[in-house]
């Protein structure tokens, strides 16, 4: 045998009329260009040694091009089960949106749509206005901008209206969250001057008053996000902040305008609290506490937003149309009080333990295997560090733990699963996951178990 045996690539594609259907000629015929190339290399590494063989048969061929394909043109992004207990989990795309605001993006999606048009008029409108009166009238605010995430407002902030200038930040504040995105950098980058006041754990209002000069542009207060500084602290309130004569801009993080007290949970500072305070300006996420689309948005003082709109670098960080298309439905569930009920994360927050607690029952019963515990679930996302959630728990008692729960992640036969591993067993939060959800978890788990008999 030698590598003229190999079929060409011509004949190849003679036998492939359903890869070509499925993926294009061109396509494929690079796909079997690569598969000979592999056969060629290895057949000479296999002829120098002694484990000399056949090259491989054209149905081989075939069938090695096509799981290149399908490996290619498979999705990188996958819709995941998140049974982890973690709400707002990052690393799982942060909060899963309500139907309204997936319907609404699949309909400015499904064709055209008024993103910069004024029907009224008939001529060029502007994108901001989508979601600028939801806004103003859900948070108290005069103006509203949105942009694509909240490290880029508040990059779009600091660049337009400090750049040059000192802005004055507590040394408690300058944080570093997920990603690697530390405010210092983001200072930085937008050309402001960092002027560091106070101590890690104390910062007093003198510490600001002595520290403003006429080439202060504004005070950046900075929520902690996912630490907390305990013990021997002090910091002056945004009000005595705001009573100083300079901006004052809060970064928020997370957007909360419920209260999560409520919820049993520590109260996790609001939009609507920081604008009543006097904030100039306020920065949060769209999809953390919130309970939307990956967003940046900025509310305050109508005069500073408007600096920012004509700023060149809002441009580049605006939201497209299927942002704005989900941020303004999951707007319209607060201004409607249904946010508990049609918004994710606060549907999940409220969950009341019995029906968290039916639920793990009812798995147990349908898997005929597991056990329901205590437990506790976490808000994530940078959101109220150290809080937790009573939960009921399904843990399974597998053997190699870590395995199992990897196969749920790779191996689910329609979404992998997302479960977490504590005490030599994987464990199921049912807290976070929708109910239509439950059936896929369910044939992912069986599916898992079965695997191990």
């Amino acid at each position: 045998m030698s590598l003229r045996d190999l079929p060409s690539v011509d004949k190849l594609l003679a036998q492939a009329d359903d890869l070509i259907a499925d993926y294009g000629r061109p396509l494929t015929t690079e796909a079997f260009r690569e598969v000979l190339d592999t056969a060629r290399q290895d057949f000479r590494r296999r002829e120098a040694g002694p484990d000399r063989a056949a090259p491989p048969s054209s149905a081989n061929l075939v069938a090695q091009a096509r799981d290149r394909l399908a490996a290619l043109t498979a999705p990188s992004l996958q819709r995941v089960i998140n049974a982890s207990g973690v709400i707002v989990h990052t690393n799982l795309g942060r909060a899963p949106l309500s139907r309204a605001a997936r319907d609404q993006m699949e309909a400015v999606a499904r064709g055209y749509s008024s993103l910069e048009y004024d029907l009224a008029h008939g001529e060029r409108g502007s994108r901001s206005v989508h979601a600028e009166a939801l806004l103003t009238h859900l948070t108290g605010a005069e103006a509203a901008l949105v942009v694509n995430n909240n490290a880029a407002a508040v990059l779009l902030i600091l660049s337009a209206l400090a750049k040059g200038k000192g802005v004055l930040i507590s040394r408690g504040q300058l944080v570093e969250i997920g990603g690697g995105f530390r405010v210092p950098d983001v200072m930085k980058q937008s050309g402001a001057r960092l002027i560091e006041i106070g101590a890690t754990n104390r910062t007093h209002l003198s510490d600001y008053q002595v520290a403003i000069t006429e080439k202060t542009a504004l005070i950046l207060h900075a929520h902690h996000s996912n630490f907390k500084i305990v013990g021997f602290t002090a910091e002056p309130a945004l009000a005595e902040l705001c009573a100083l004569g300079l901006p004052v801009v809060d970064d928020l993080g997370s957007g909360a305008l419920l209260d999560t007290a409520v919820f049993g949970l520590a109260h996790e500072p609001m939009v609507q609290e920081s604008l009543q305070a006097g904030c100039a300006l306020v920065a949060f996420s769209g999809d953390k506490l919130l309970g939307g689309p990956q967003a940046g948005i900025i509310a305050g003082r109508t005069d500073l937003v408007a600096r920012l709109r004509k700023h060149p670098l809002a441009r580049a960080v605006r939201a497209d149309k299927l942002c704005l298309a989900a941020l303004g439905a999951t707007l319209v569930h607060y201004l409607r009080g249904e946010a508990e009920r049609e918004v994710p994360v606060w549907r999940m927050i409220a969950m009341p333990l019995a029906e968290i607690e039916a639920r793990a029952q009812a798995w147990v019963t349908a898997l005929g295997a597991g056990a329901v515990i205590d437990g506790q679930s976490t808000v994530g996302g940078g959101s109220l560090p150290g809080e937790m959630l009573p939960t009921r728990l399904v843990a399974l008692p597998v053997k190699s733990p870590n395995a199992f729960a990897a196969a749920l992640r790779v191996r689910a036969p329609t979404a992998p699963v997302i479960a977490r591993v504590a005490g030599g067993q994987v464990l199921l939060d049912p807290r976070t996951v929708l109910e239509e959800e439950e059936a896929a978890l369910l044939a992912g788990v069986r599916s898992a178990l079965e695997a191990r008999k």
